[in-house]
C-alpha cells in the first residue's frame, strides 16, 4: 500500500496527498532546518566544551536538550500533515531557539566562553530565527491559499 504525505518545502512545491514519498525532498533540505542544525552543531562543539564544572551541571544538560529541540520539532513540523500542526512546532523550534539566546547570555554573564564565541552564536540564532520565519511565513501563505 501506498502511503501518502503531504509535506511543504521552502522552494515553493509539496508532496501533496496522493504522492510518493520523496527521500531526496524532506526536512533534511530546508534552509531552516539546515541552519538550526549548524546552531546545534556550533553549540556542541563551541560552547560546551568551554563550560566549567558547576556550569556542565546545569547549562550542559539545559543547552543538549535545547539545541537538539531546535531541529527536532522543524523535522517534526514537516511530518504533520495539517499546515497548522507544521506551523506549531516550528514556533517550538523557534521558542528553543530564543531560549539558547538566553543560555549563551547566562554562559558570556558568568564568564563561562568568551565574547567571540557568544558572538558567533548570537549571529547563528538569528540566522536561524530569520529563516526559520521565513519559513513560517510561507507556510502560513500557502495554507491561506489552500
Amino acid at each position: 500500500m501506498d502511503k501518502s504525505y503531504h509535506f511543504i518545502n521552502e522552494t515553493g512545491s509539496s508532496e501533496d496527498e496522493g504522492a510518493s514519498y520523496n527521500a531526496k525532498r524532506d526536512f533534511t533540505t530546508l534552509k531552516a532546518w539546515k541552519k538550526a542544525r549548524k546552531l546545534k552543531l556550533y553549540f556542541y562543539s563551541d560552547v560546551l566544551l568551554l563550560l566549567s564544572a558547576e556550569g556542565k551541571y546545569g547549562l550542559n544538560s539545559q543547552i543538549r536538550r535545547t539545541s537538539v529541540s531546535t531541529t527536532a520539532n522543524i523535522a517534526e513540523g514537516y511530518g504533520r500533515f495539517h499546515y497548522q500542526e507544521g506551523v506549531q512546532f516550528y514556533r517550538i523550534s523557534r521558542a528553543s531557539m530564543y531560549e539558547l539566546k538566553d543560555h549563551l547570555i547566562t554562559c558570556i554573564d558568568l564568564k563561562y566562553v568568551y565574547r567571540k564565541v557568544f558572538d558567533q552564536g548570537i549571529y547563528l540564532i538569528e540566522e536561524a530565527k530569520k529563516t526559520l520565519n521565513e519559513y513560517i511565513r510561507y507556510v502560513k501563505n500557502k495554507k491561506a491559499k489552500t
